[in-house]
C-alpha cells in the first residue's frame, strides 16, 4: 500500500468511475472504497467529520457486502443530502454470509463548500474485484456516472 497514500486510484474507463482501493486489511479497503465514491461527487479534503451515521448492510458474499456499503452511503446521500471523508468499517463472517457495521462521519453537502464533481447514479457490479492475503487488501469497482 504504500505507493498508494491516499489508499485508492481511479482506473481508466469509459463513461464510468472505475475505481482500486487497497488497505491492510478489507475493513480498510471498503473505507477507503467510500472514500473514493465520495472523491469522485466532490472533494473529500473539504469535507469536515461533524456528523455521524451507522451503517449495517448484510450480504451472501464480499461482492454483494461492498455493493451494499457503498449503496446504503450513496443512498444517505440522495436523502439526507450528507457527504462523508471518514469512515470506520468492521466486517463480520456470518453463517451464510457477511455483516458490515460502519460509520460515516461528514456533513451537510454544501455546494459552496464542496464544489460538485460528478453525480454518482449506481454502484454496479462490472469489473468488480476483492481480494485479500498477507500483504493486504483490494477491491475493485465501477460507478454509474
Amino acid at each position: 500500500m504504500g505507493k498508494f497514500k491516499q489508499g485508492y486510484e481511479f482506473l481508466e474507463h469509459t463513461a464510468d468511475a472505475y475505481i482500486a482501493a487497497y488497505g491492510k486489511d478489507l475493513n480498510e479497503a471498503f473505507e477507503n472504497a467510500a472514500k473514493a465514491m465520495f472523491d469522485v461527487m466532490t472533494d473529500v479534503n473539504t469535507i469536515e467529520p461533524k456528523e455521524e451515521i451507522s451503517v449495517e448492510v448484510e450480504a451472501e458474499d464480499l461482492k454483494e457486502l461492498l455493493h451494499n456499503w457503498l449503496e446504503a452511503l450513496l443512498l444517505t446521500f440522495d436523502e439526507k443530502r450528507l457527504v462523508f471523508s471518514e469512515f470506520k468499517v468492521n466486517i463480520e463472517k456470518l453463517d451464510g454470509g457477511y455483516r458490515l457495521r460502519g460509520v460515516a462521519k461528514g456533513e451537510p453537502f454544501n455546494p459552496d463548500k464542496h464544489p460538485p464533481e460528478v453525480e454518482v447514479k449506481a454502484i454496479t457490479y462490472s469489473l468488480m474485484e476483492i481480494k485479500e492475503d498477507e500483504e493486504g487488501a483490494y477491491v475493485k469497482f465501477v460507478l454509474d456516472i
